[in-house]
């Protein structure tokens, strides 16, 4: 007790000393001023970093204090900043301030004081301002050098859109300095005589390598620049998310945003705190980091991602469960199997999360590029999955993903797999399609059948039956294997009726048989082609539906029409199927395609109902018709063009337009006037029907100049306009005249022709040779022989004698049938004179022609005549038929004293007598027999006027002139 009571009293005697040592203490003012205070320079932040410290706090002791701080710029009563700074202060402690310039430090002098006092609660009496420290002056401008011009701030870096102060120091006072930002002069504000700022506002970026500012002196070649770098403004990170794949480790992922835009990036940093934990990690990446999950089973998280760089600093925050954050891992061993036909089997297994969680997986399966088939199914460890109505051999891709299924944030990665099923026989019959000619009396069928798809062939196609029944003879079958991937074969066959069954094979089975007939008489009428016309959709065709048992409709049609191999096209269509529309990409404007539709029979059979012809698309004509012209008159002429193919054209021919030209520039009847792509007038005759290929041009003026030109058109327009064929009209008489003198000139060159060919036949009959008279040998002989003085006279000297008839012998005209010999007629030259007593001379006329018979006798008959002779005695003399051979001995005698070679004298005229005489009487002694002369008549003279021979004498009694 008494041990207590000691303890007791020594124990209030330290807490009364202590108590009395603290009021002594606390009564005094306790100064804690700042001290120490050093400034220094960052020129390249353009920064004053201020440091200090108080040495008054007792040890271990900690105050919060506030420090205020004064900058000033030039003079120190120019106070440009105060501040003031809280922090807590320890004994000794260094403290820092950093202040950043707006003004380049380089530009003016700075100088810097600053106070403080304690901002603590514990001790609120002692909340006053201390004593101000010194000025501590801060001059750059002494240490940069002599250089006479500098500008600063030196490879400042900014963000886009901030303001930037810049400044030049001039080291002489006469030249005057102008500044240029990219070429463009900036006015500025004067500090002091050596010193100008310039204010900028929203610095735009410029380019990558920075914006150019320079200073120079108006004289002289003093220059100085800089380069202002404006970088992007730098974001804060986007999409900024948090999950764990195995709630192990967290994987926050982020969009760093945009670059600061410069050649020389900016370093930026990242850094993940976590305030539950309060843990912080600097990220090695700047678009993710990794978060190691506390063992203490921490599920909840709140994250602070801070983005940093040279400018400024940018934070976003994210709060989240950890059991709603999981993303699993990709589904693994996963296998198709069991694949038959039409069913496959898919398994997989999982990565396990936690003890107790169940996860979400999703079964996709993909046939020709899309989802056919979608399924949920939930799985802890192991997943399976029947896929079922498969197509037989066909490629399929079976894919598996999965998610947590009790708190779903996102699907796994897919894990795929591709198979192929199984084939099976073909489903579908082949689409068959004949084309039947006749060949030497032969059936050549060409059987088509169209490729089965895959659907319908269910696996490769290997090859195709063709089995061919004879109808005559039911028994006859013959079967022909032809490989895939023909699409048709040709079979020649008699006049027999077939039925034909075509199966497509695989190797599995046989499809469905395909059966068309072929008759022995294909019995196709003839059927009227109708005009379709096409669309953008292709062609409507349309038919009348047929009476009685059709199974089906069959369109007919060729794709590339006028080529040998025209790609034959058909379409099957039911028995109520009365339209269809055919459409096709290989449709090409300006082509005519025709289509045949068929009905099949119950038996069938294949018959033609109708035919369409059409164009998807119409165009102008292509060419113009070859025009020949005729019938050339004064008023018309003729056109025809009867060679033009119309069906050749791109488009149905409606009709034909005549455009005429002429210099009176006037319109006929039935024409109108039209203009021409040149401007020129002319008139058009329109031409409406198509079939026509001529064309008469009427009401034309004569010896006028026309032209013209003929061009078909269809509904869209026109052919190509062309050029025109001239033509002149005659004048109106000249078509006359030419059916005259061309007649005549025929004519005469036929007879000159004939006359060429028959010339010597023409010399004979019309012209013979004439003999000369003084080259005949009558003269001689006469000379000779009876009168030496005989001469032949000349025409001019010729003295016409007259001519008697002294007896006319008539006589019955016999028919030119008879036989006898047409008689030579005889004319007698009477002498004029009195006392002539010499021979007269005799003329004997001889035309064989008259008579064949008469050509046969040698000479002529000779009959010596006497004056006294009666014209009676004379007439009996010469009709009697012994005359001549009473003569004859005179005649022969005569003719025998001619010289060889002259007895062919055929002629002798006018021999002139050197004896004188009254012509009024004849001589009184009759002369001797004189020698006559022959001549041969040459004109054909109808033998029924011919006279019978006679002599006529010539005497005074009676005359002829």
């Amino acid at each position: 007790m008494a041990l207590f009571s000691a303890f007791q009293t020594t124990f209030l005697l330290a807490l009364l000393s202590l108590k009395t040592y603290q009021s002594e203490v606390l009564s005094e003012p306790l100064s804690l001023a700042p001290e120490s205070l050093e400034v220094s320079i960052d020129s390249a932040r353009q920064c004053l970093h201020l440091q200090w410290s108080v040495h008054n706090l007792a040890y271990h002791q900690e105050l919060k204090m506030v420090f205020q701080i004064e900058i000033s710029r030039i003079k120190t009563s120019n106070v440009i900043w105060v501040e003031n700074y809280s922090t807590t202060v320890k004994r000794n402690q260094v403290l820092r301030w950093s202040w950043e310039s707006k003004l380049p430090l380089e530009c003016a002098k700075h100088s810097v004081r600053m106070r403080g006092a304690v901002d603590d609660a514990q001790v609120p009496e002692l909340r006053f301002w201390s004593n101000w420290t010194s000025w501590e002056e801060v001059d750059v401008q002494s240490s940069l050098g002599h250089d006479p011009l500098f500008v600063f701030p030196k490879d400042k870096l900014v963000e886009e859109g901030s303001n930037v102060t810049i400044c030049y120091v001039s080291r002489s006072h006469q030249n005057n300095i102008s500044c240029y930002l990219e070429g463009v002069r900036m006015h500025g504000e004067q500090l002091d005589p050596n010193v100008c700022v310039f204010h900028l506002k929203n610095v735009p970026f410029v380019r990558e390598t920075g914006t150019n500012i320079y200073c120079k002196a108006d004289q002289g070649d003093l220059i100085k620049g800089i380069v202002l770098f404006v970088s992007k403004v730098f974001e804060e990170p986007k999409d900024f998310s948090c999950e764990t794949r195995d709630l192990k480790t967290l994987n926050c992922t982020w969009a760093p945003g945009s670059d600061a835009g410069l050649l020389t990036q900016l370093s930026q940093s990242y850094t993940l705190f976590e305030s539950f934990s309060g843990k912080k990690t600097l990220c090695k990446h700047k678009s993710w980091c990794n978060w190691q999950v506390s063992p203490d089973s921490q599920e909840m998280y709140n994250f602070t991602l801070t983005a940093e760089n040279y400018l400024r600093k940018r934070s976003v925050h994210l709060l989240f469960n950890l059991t709603h954050r999981v993303h699993p891992m990709a589904p693994f061993n996963v296998f198709v199997k069991n694949v038959s036909a039409t069913n496959a089997t898919m398994t997989w297994k999982v990565h396990s999360i936690g003890n107790y969680s169940t996860l979400l997986c999703q079964i996709e399966l993909y046939g020709e590029g899309k989802v056919i088939q979608k399924q949920n199914v939930s799985v802890k460890v192991n997943g399976k999955h029947l896929m079922k109505k498969l197509e037989p051999s066909t490629e399929y891709a079976a894919q598996v993903r999965c998610a947590n299924a009790n708190h779903f944030w996102k699907w796994s990665e897919w894990t795929r797999r591709n198979f192929t099923t199984a084939e099976a026989a073909p489903s579908e019959a082949p689409d068959v399609w004949r084309n039947m000619k006749s060949v030497q009396g032969h059936c050549v069928v060409t059987l088509f059948w169209k490729p089965l798809s895959k659907l319908q062939a269910n696996g490769k196609i290997l090859f195709y039956n063709v089995v061919l029944e004879n109808l005559d003879r039911p028994s006859t079958l013959k079967l022909l294997s032809i490989p895939a991937p023909a699409n048709g074969t040709e079979l020649t066959l008699d006049q027999c009726s077939y039925q034909i069954h075509v199966t497509a094979n695989n190797s599995v089975g046989t499809s469905p048989a395909s059966v068309i007939a072929v008759s022995g008489d294909p019995g196709n009428k003839e059927v009227e082609e109708e005009r379709v016309k096409g669309t953008e959709d292709g062609f409507c065709l349309s038919w009348k539906p047929q009476p009685g048992g059709v199974t089906g409709y069959v369109v007919e049609w060729c794709e590339r029409p006028g080529d040998p191999l025209c790609d034959l096209q058909w379409k099957n269509l039911g028995p109520n199927t009365t339209s269809t529309v055919v459409s096709s990409d290989a449709f090409r404007p300006g082509v005519r395609y025709n289509f045949r539709i068929y009905g099949i029979s119950t038996e069938r059979i294949p018959y033609l109902l109708e035919k369409k012809t059409g164009y998807s698309q119409e165009l102008v004509p292509s060419d113009n018709p070859q025009v020949l012209m005729s019938n050339l008159t004064s008023y018309s002429f003729t056109l025809s063009w009867k060679d033009y193919a119309a069906e050749s054209q791109p488009g149905f021919v409606q009709g034909y337009s005549l455009y005429l030209k002429s210099k009176a520039a006037r319109c006929l009847p039935g024409s109108e006037k039209a203009v021409l792509s040149d401007d020129s007038i002319c008139c058009k005759y329109k031409i409406d029907n198509p079939k026509q290929k001529t064309f008469v041009v009427e009401n034309l003026q004569p010896a006028s100049f026309y032209e013209f030109f003929l061009t078909p058109y269809t509904s869209v327009g026109e052919g190509p306009q062309g050029a025109f064929t001239k033509v002149t009209t005659p004048d109106e008489y000249s078509h006359i005249l030419i059916r005259i003198i061309l007649p005549m000139i025929f004519s005469i060159l036929l007879i000159m022709i004939l006359c060429y060919l028959k010339s010597q036949w023409m010399k004979e009959k019309c012209y013979p040779d004439i003999p000369d008279p003084y080259k005949s040998s009558v003269l001689s002989l006469i000379k000779s022989k009876e009168n030496p003085r005989l001469t032949i006279m000349n025409v001019k000297d010729c003295i016409p004698d007259a001519i008697e008839v002294i007896n006319k012998q008539e006589g019955t005209r016999k028919s030119l049938t008879e036989t006898e010999p047409t008689k030579p007629t005889y004319l007698y030259l009477l002498p004029t004179e009195k006392s002539h007593s010499g021979p007269g001379p005799c003329i004997c006329f001889e035309n064989f022609t008259y008579n064949q018979a008469a050509s046969d006798s040698v000479s002529c008959g000779h009959v010596p005549v006497t004056p006294k002779a009666q014209p009676s005695q004379l007439g009996l003399l010469t009709s009697s038929e012994n005359g001549p051979k009473a003569l004859g001995k005179n005649y022969v005698n005569s003719l025998g004293e001619i010289p060889a070679g002259e007895t062919n004298l055929n002629y002798v005229s006018q021999l002139a007598s050197p004896m004188c005489g009254d012509k009024s009487s004849l001589p009184t002694n009759p002369p001797e027999p004189a020698l006559c002369s022959e001549y041969k008549t040459q004109m054909a003279i109808p033998m029924g006027l011919a006279s019978p021979p006679s002599i006529t004498l010539l005497d005074e009694g009676e005359h002829d002139h």
